[in-house]
């Protein structure tokens, strides 16, 4: 078996991944690394191949083709050997939820053959960590949706991973409940606990991650920090304005002559600009009255929309 990759080479390193069911192709050659101490993030829509990418990093689901090596070693090859060293949170909560907290958390120890010493002196910290304390001796049934979330990803913690994978980590929780579990990844990371995470919350993704891939249709189409990727495929400043639809057109008509970009939606013109102030200005010289006007900074959202579209997929 391969030597673990040493601290200043990357943990996980795929070229040319690709992944296919069938006549469909999920993952379409991309290439890509995660190093020590990072937590970078898989954006994109339903369909763009984010779960399939995480599952063949968590050695579930082999490549079709290309390569992918973790921890220096083939993913094709030694699976076993990785799995050990991964902490997983899936979508979906896959918790035993005729088990207490505590009884989860030791039983999916034993897998990895944690003494029962070691796993109780874990648990105790990992119950703590995630403000659960009080509810070790509660089933599972009686949690709510954040504190089975928080269990899932202590539980993926128990085996002390290099790496942890994260499939949508918050969807389906409350704001205060994200902020919890948005602090305790924050800590993880101070820990140097490398983290690979997908997410359709673009405040979680600028909050969380140093570094973003977009994906749309299996492919990588873009890649950066939240900055970079802002400053490369946004505009400092974004005006929206909305008007009386019999002004409509005249509107979107004259507006074009001020940017270089104008998405016109149902409900409001974009306008993507450096000054939003003058824009506006600009805009109230046309002499077309309007019923709403607001100036915001370009966004992680305008990256993704701009990359992988408006249109909705299933």
């Amino acid at each position: 078996m391969p030597a673990a990759s040493s601290a200043d080479e990357a943990l996980v390193r795929a070229r040319g991944l690709t992944k296919k069911y069938g006549d469909f192709t999920s993952v379409a050659g991309t290439s890509f690394e995660v190093d020590p101490g990072e937590t970078v993030g898989f954006l994109g829509p339903n369909g763009a191949g984010k779960s399939s990418t995480m599952r063949m990093i968590s050695c579930v689901s082999p490549p079709t083709e290309g390569s992918l090596s973790i921890f220096g070693m083939s993913a094709q090859k030694h699976g076993s050997a990785i799995r050990a060293r991964l902490g997983v949170v899936p979508q979906e909560d896959a918790l035993d939820t005729e088990l207490t907290v505590g009884e989860n958390l030791y039983v999916y120890g034993r897998y990895f053959g944690i003494s029962r010493a070691d796993i109780r002196e874990r648990r105790s910290k990992l119950l703590d960590f995630i403000q659960l304390a009080d509810r070790a001796s509660a089933k599972v049934e009686a949690l709510s949706g954040g504190m089975r979330r928080r269990l899932t990803i202590a539980r993926a913690l128990i085996n002390e991973p290099e790496i942890l994978l994260l499939d949508e980590p918050t969807t389906g929780l409350d704001p205060a409940a994200r902020h919890l579990v948005w602090e305790r990844l924050f800590q993880l990371k101070q820990r140097d606990v490398t983290q690979v995470l997908t997410t359709h919350y673009m405040d979680e993704a600028e909050q969380l991650c140093d570094r973003l891939m977009v994906m749309d249709r299996g492919r990588i189409v873009a890649e950066g920090t939240p900055a970079e990727l802002i400053a490369r495929h946004a505009t400092r400043e974004v005006l929206e304005v909305r008007c009386a639809d019999a002004d409509r057109d005249q509107l979107v008509e004259k507006a074009s002559r001020l940017t270089t970009r104008l998405e016109a939606l149902p409900d409001r013109l974009l306008l993507y600009v450096d000054d939003g102030d003058a824009a506006l200005g600009a805009v109230h010289g046309i002499g077309i009255r309007l019923t709403g006007a607001l100036v915001r900074r370009g966004s992680l959202e305008d990256v993704y929309l701009t990359l992988t579209g408006r249109a909705l997929v299933d």
